[in-house]
């Protein structure tokens, strides 16, 4: 049903439906039916970047699959050393059966997935976060009933991996998507133009013009992993863009908050947004587990019935 996944573009309308409806499955069932579509397999997880989500979801969600588990440092292996990811994906290939990778590069999991045999699961990468935001998608999906016709506001750094991977999930899943963002951080060109589903993007300058009558407001770190550097330009020049009380009340009087998590509070959202009723940002965190575990089973599970 899958061979893996890489970007929200591998999917299709079908793709999404199926995994919303074993997520929901797996959630609803957890703890009381054995399902183990990984019994014997081992899933390589071979981390760049720093993670508490990533990992925790992934190695629960294979473990209660019943796989097993390899964490590994992508910088204390021998590619960190100089060896190809295209003679890694080889070697791997023979002794595991599936990666999930989280790095820098979105050219490394390209290259894991053109080389070897086996499944790769992009769990974040510059470029794009595809399970954070099909996550995301199932989230808005079970408070909502349906994701056709629904308004997302994204405010903040609009040409991060979240921004890309929600601008095609947006189209995907006939969602209206509006990024808010300073010019220096407007959206990804090729992404934004892309034909793609029957959803519509859009950009807007002004967080209170993109916020009017959204579902939704959508935030994230305003200095991702490996922007250090430019630390004190954005937060200078995003700090118009915080989610705070006065952008949520120029919303839908019925708007839900998401953030993917960590969030820096009192930088991108207040203490009193993110612990506000409004705010689902825990049931999206719980949602990567289970959405997580649908991917891998639709992966591996050769007589899924969905």
């Amino acid at each position: 049903m899958l061979n893996g996944l890489l970007t929200i573009g591998d999917l299709n309308e079908q793709n999404l439906n199926d995994i919303f409806a074993l997520s929901a499955r797996l959630k609803r069932q957890r703890g009381t039916v054995e399902y183990k579509p990984l019994q014997g397999k081992i899933i390589a997880m071979i981390f760049a970047k720093s993670s508490t989500r990533t990992r925790v979801s992934f190695e629960t969600g294979i473990y209660e699959l019943g796989g097993h588990p390899m964490y590994l440092e992508q910088g204390k292996m021998q590619v960190g050393r100089g060896e190809t990811m295209a003679d890694t994906a080889r070697v791997m290939a023979r002794y595991v059966h599936g990666i999930v990778i989280r790095t820098y590069d979105h050219q490394d999991v390209v290259d894991l997935a053109k080389y070897s045999n086996m499944p790769v699961i992009n769990a974040l990468t510059d470029r794009f976060h595809p399970c954070q935001v099909l996550a995301d998608l199932f989230t808005m999906q079970e408070f909502s009933g349906s994701l056709k016709g629904l308004k997302l506001a994204y405010v903040g750094d609009g040409c991060c991996n979240m921004a890309n991977s929600l601008m095609l999930a947006a189209k995907l899943s006939g969602m209206e998507l509006v990024i808010s963002s300073p010019e220096e951080f407007k959206p990804d060109q090729e992404i934004f133009d892309r034909q793609f589903g029957t959803g519509k993007v859009s950009w807007e300058k002004d967080p209170m013009k993109a916020v009017a009558n959204a579902d939704y407001i959508y935030t994230d770190v305003w200095v991702s992993m490996g922007c250090e550097a430019e630390t004190e330009k954005r937060l200078k020049l995003l700090s118009p863009y915080q989610v705070n009380s006065q952008l949520v009340a120029a919303a839908s009087p019925n708007v839900r908050i998401l953030h993917c998590l960590p969030a820096h509070r009192g930088e991108e959202i207040t203490d009193e947004v993110m612990d506000s009723p409004q705010s689902i940002v825990f049931d999206q965190a719980e949602n990567r587990l289970h959405v997580q575990k649908a991917i891998m089973a639709m992966i591996f599970d050769k007589e899924l019935k969905i």
